[in-house]
């Protein structure tokens, strides 16, 4: 483990010194925190995490190392990562490389040993912003390091599905007997996703993100799901009149994370970004159709701006928020009263995270099962 020196500089000119993690050079993105006390290696290969630079609110990071198993992607998606108190070895039976090597192989720029419950708090006062990493050959002044992260991109008006997409279709199969098949498209997809449907019985044809409404009825789905995924939802204009195309022609719709933003837009509902965000592990959310309270990972900077009470009109009939952040109030679930439509804000598909959610999957098996029953009768 390197112990050069490294800086992290805040868009707003604060600044924290500590060690180089990882990787040794420059990044910039946005600067996000994580409040989950594990699960750092599905957070790196989350794809929704592109151009974020997390900062970690446990203390300890990098005692389980690395594994083959638990990836949510090919790679480490993650801009730069800020950590307090990095592990001075990994100590895991399931462990294969230790967290630096890993960062540093993939080039991923980090720093540890700085204060992160202070950095943390700086960014709930301030709201998120633009972050810079720097060590090594690109240390400088802080004015020039400032200037840097002041010409990064702001995260507001980013499309970045494209990017974190797959390039071809490909099909993760269900385990045992196949009940259904659904078109997944890829806005940043975890791994995890897919094979709790398979689970389920559920063949999951996996589309990039530009797939038209052909390339989805090609695949005759039973019912079609919208993915995780980094960006802004206002900039998805093509995902957005895709998904209406679905809703047209009522084939069952579930969405996850952006995929709830864009059944919101699709809905003619606005969308807006949060002040910090909601990441980690630890979440309550009410389901509101039950009224059970459950504990949810989450991983998202954007939320629908929804009526909370009653139901609203739509172009597809009525809808309704159907789950809501105990923290906050903000819009977690939202069901389409009069059309075989859901999504929810967070990720039922627990990796990482609880699993209490985990019935969300079931509840899109029994919507697909009704719909068909349906268009048999008919």
């Amino acid at each position: 483990m390197t112990h050069s020196p490294a800086v992290l500089v805040l868009e707003d000119g604060s600044t924290w010194r500590g060690r180089a993690y990882g990787a040794v050079g420059a990044t910039v993105g946005e600067a996000v925190f994580s409040t989950g006390m594990t699960g750092y290696q599905e957070t790196l290969t989350d794809p929704s995490y592109h151009r974020q630079v997390v900062v970690m609110t446990a203390p300890h990071v990098g005692n389980t190392g690395v594994n083959d198993e638990d990836l949510e992607s090919a790679r480490i998606w993650v801009a730069g990562y800020v950590v307090r108190d990095p592990a001075r070895r990994a100590s895991n039976w399931r462990s294969k490389r230790e967290l630096p090597a890993e960062l540093a192989g993939q080039g991923v720029v980090g720093i540890s040993h700085v204060d992160t419950r202070a950095i943390t708090r700086h960014l709930r006062e301030r709201g998120a912003m633009r972050v810079g990493i720097f060590s090594g050959d690109a240390l400088a002044p802080e004015s020039e390091l400032l200037e840097q992260v002041r010409n990064a991109p702001p995260m507001s008006g980013a499309a970045l599905a494209d990017e974190v997409s797959t390039d071809r279709a490909y099909v993760v199969p269900a385990l045992g007997e196949k009940r259904f098949t659904v078109a997944s498209i890829d806005l940043g997809i975890k791994s995890m996703t897919p094979q709790r449907m398979a689970q389920r019985g559920i063949e999951s044809h996996v589309l990039p993100a530009r797939a038209s409404i052909e390339d989805v009825l090609a695949t005759n789905p039973d019912g079609v799901f919208f993915s995780n995924g980094p960006g802004d939802p206002a900039t998805a204009e093509p995902q957005i009149a895709l998904l209406q195309q679905v809703l047209e022609r009522r084939i069952p719709f579930f969405g996850i994370c952006f995929g709830n933003q864009l059944f919101g837009r699709a809905l003619d509902l606005g969308t807006y970004k949060l002040g910090y965000g909601h990441r980690g592990i630890n979440q309550p959310v009410m389901d509101r159709t039950t009224g059970k309270v459950e504990v949810t990972a989450h991983n998202h900077g954007f939320a629908v701006d929804a009526p909370l009470e009653g139901t609203f009109a739509t172009p597809f009939g009525q809808a309704q928020v159907s789950h809501v952040n105990l923290n906050d109030d903000v819009v977690e679930g939202l069901n389409l009263v009069d059309g075989p439509a859901f999504s929810v804000q967070y990720h039922p598909e627990a990796a990482a995270g609880p699993h209490d959610a985990g019935y969300l999957f079931d509840r899109f098996a029994d919507l697909m099962g009704e719909h068909s029953a349906d268009a048999q009768k008919n």
